[in-house]
């Protein structure tokens, strides 16, 4: 289940600044598991309080320890963002403002992008289990293989973040994966180089796909990975990325332009950001030729207690919804290129 698979690694953080990726991938991480007292009631806590489970895990810099049938992964968090003035030159970066002040999607990303979110585990899990489930045929199986499988897909992930269900994706035979991030992201030379180089390189045998990370601004393609990549993913991620209502055109554009023929779309966001941001990003999707396949809302809390699927209609409006509810119930849509267009 999905909490159950995640412990803390002793408190490695480091300062809010990115943290050199160079110095992180010869870095000799220490993965027996002291648990302090926090580190037990951190792992508890879906069980103690099943109907109000935690949006995310795991705080900026820190380091997670997550069970799969690879073997242990160990997982870091991203850094909290930092615009440092170092940061910006190293990355050839100039920020844009309005008013004075840096855009709002830079700042967004200060709040945001340095959690692992439920998402990311969502669809890590998914594709586990479709990959290590290949040769059940119960129809539940069958179900999840035709969502999941990611066996010789090329697959993008947009807002990776710490690319958890894009290091899934390569140990799960894909063969390719491509994790991106906003540009002034410590994520791109911090948490992803390290997750991908360090849980990959230990299992030489089993990381098969071509493997990369990229900057990617929403909604811009001038820059050559882009030129070189339209449409040439079967596969693309995007989890918990929808917060801000004005960058839904951007990353409907960025679907559009990287998604391969025939290619689909998972789309997972938790509730938090409100119902009608979500429905919002649906509605724009459709809008620009897009067709949801599948779409329903998923019980969180009862999945990761107790590993059952419970799973309800979508539907952009609930008069019931509270704090609770937006809390333990996450959207999990399929999107497809709507042949018409």
């Amino acid at each position: 289940m999905l909490r159950s698979r995640l412990r803390n690694l002793p408190c490695q953080r480091p300062s809010a600044c990115s943290v050199p990726a160079p110095d992180l991938l010869h870095e000799d991480v220490n993965t027996e598991i002291n648990e302090s007292l926090e580190d037990i009631f951190e792992a508890s806590r879906t069980h103690l309080f099943p109907d109000n489970p935690r949006l995310y895990l795991g705080g900026p810099g820190e380091q997670l320890l997550y069970n799969t049938c690879w073997g242990d992964l160990t997982v870091m968090v991203p850094t909290y963002p930092s615009l440092s003035d170092q940061h910006l030159e190293e990355n050839d970066i100039k920020l844009t403002e309005k008013d004075g002040q840096p855009d709002q999607v830079n700042q967004a990303r200060k709040l945001f992008a340095h959690y692992l979110w439920n998402g990311a585990l969502v669809v890590a899990e998914g594709v586990e289990d479709a990959y290590s489930n290949s040769g059940e045929a119960n129809p539940k199986q069958e179900e999840a293989r035709e969502i999941w499988q990611v066996e010789g897909e090329s697959v993008l992930e947009l807002g990776a973040g710490a690319a958890l269900p894009s290091l899934i994706c390569a140990l799960a035979k894909a063969a390719t994966v491509v994790a991106t991030d906003h540009p002034v992201s410590p994520a791109l030379g911090g948490a992803i180089t390290f997750n991908m180089d360090h849980n990959l390189r230990n299992r030489p045998e089993l990381a098969t796909a071509h493997v990369s990370t990229h900057p990617h601004e929403w909604g811009l393609f001038s820059d050559s990975f882009s030129q070189q990549n339209q449409s040439a993913f079967t596969r693309i991620i995007a989890t918990d990325c929808f917060w801000l209502h004005s960058q839904h055109e951007n990353l409907a554009r960025s679907l559009q332009w990287f998604l391969a023929p025939g290619g689909k779309v998972w789309v997972v966001s938790e509730l938090y950001v409100g119902r009608q941001v979500v429905a919002g990003f649906f509605e724009t999707v459709l809008g620009m030729g897009f067709e949801i396949e599948s779409i329903s809302e998923r019980d969180l809390a009862a999945y990761m207690d107790c590993g059952i699927e419970i799973r309800r209609e979508w539907v952009p409006g609930r008069e019931s919804d509270d704090s609770e509810s937006w809390r333990r119930w996450c959207v999990v849509a399929i999107l497809k290129w709507d042949a018409r267009f």
